[in-house]
């Protein structure tokens, strides 16, 4: 296992931008419990080694945040004593760039699409909109919905990891609103959420040549793969526009229980 690059991740090369949420410390001083919750991207490589590794990490519980059609054309591998929990955020977009990135990778044709389609600030403005959708699409917020209910009160012991494809959009939501129900700073959060441009991009590398190498636009592919600060803002903006607050957004619009963030602070915190 090479040296991570940030205190918060752990390297594996068949799953990039896999991180423990814990460490983070809240406004009134206390801190995220480690080796608790984990975030990372698909994990359809993980095999010899890394799968050892990551098996050591006590994940007994993994949220699949992917569509129906991504969990199939990568199924997650099968791990002894890890109960999966199949979650379509996007199961009511049929436009969201996220749930479409690998068709648009994998098809040289839909490279030269992808350039006049998303060039010129476009793919932004687009995944910007997508990170809306995710704070108020009726899949969206039932999947979340059932994450924190999972998260407050598990049906398993051990640690929980929650992914999807890349590992930044609908993960990286369910990653800020976690570390912000918990109380750590908005700096902070967003700190973890642009991690991923140091832990995953540099994964990248490949896909960059190829899609460049079939024509495509690397400014367009950084868009796409990587994450922006106003993408993050765009839900926040959308969060407080619809509902308020962190609490308004887990009662009025993810429909639980006024308990479940005091259930989520009690659980995660160190004491």
């Amino acid at each position: 296992m090479t040296q991570p690059k940030h205190a918060h991740a752990i390297e594996l090369a068949t799953v990039p931008n896999l991180r423990d949420l814990g460490g983070w410390v809240t406004a009134d001083g206390r801190k995220v419990q480690t080796g608790r919750v984990y975030r990372s991207t698909e994990l359809h490589r993980l095999a010899g080694d890394d799968r050892t590794k990551f098996e050591e990490l006590g994940i007994t519980l993994i949220f699949d945040l992917r569509t129906a059609a991504e969990r199939q054309a990568a199924p997650d591998p099968d791990l002894p004593g890890v109960t999966d929990v199949p979650l379509d955020v996007l199961a009511d977009s049929a436009t969201a760039i996220p749930a479409h990135l690998n068709a648009v990778l994998a098809d040289p044709a839909m490279v030269a699409k992808a350039n006049e389609a998303l060039g010129g600030g476009k793919a932004e403005t687009l995944i910007e909109g997508t990170y809306r959708q995710i704070v108020t699409l009726p899949s969206a917020r039932a999947a979340y919905r059932r994450f924190y209910e999972e998260l407050a009160e598990p049906s398993t012991s051990g640690a929980a990891l929650f992914h999807c494809t890349t590992g930044k959009d609908r993960t990286g939501w369910a990653a800020a609103t976690f570390l912000t129900v918990l109380g750590v700073s908005r700096d902070e959060v967003f700190e973890d959420y642009l991690l991923t441009n140091d832990e995953l991009i540099p994964a990248l590398h490949p896909i960059f040549a190829a899609f460049e190498k079939a024509g495509g636009d690397p400014d367009v592919l950084s868009a796409l793969l990587g994450v922006r600060r106003e993408y993050l803002e765009g839900a926040f903006d959308e969060m407080a526009k619809e509902f308020g607050d962190i609490d308004g957004y887990f009662t009025k619009g993810l429909g639980l229980d006024a308990s479940v963030p005091e259930k989520l602070r009690e659980r995660y915190l160190e004491q």
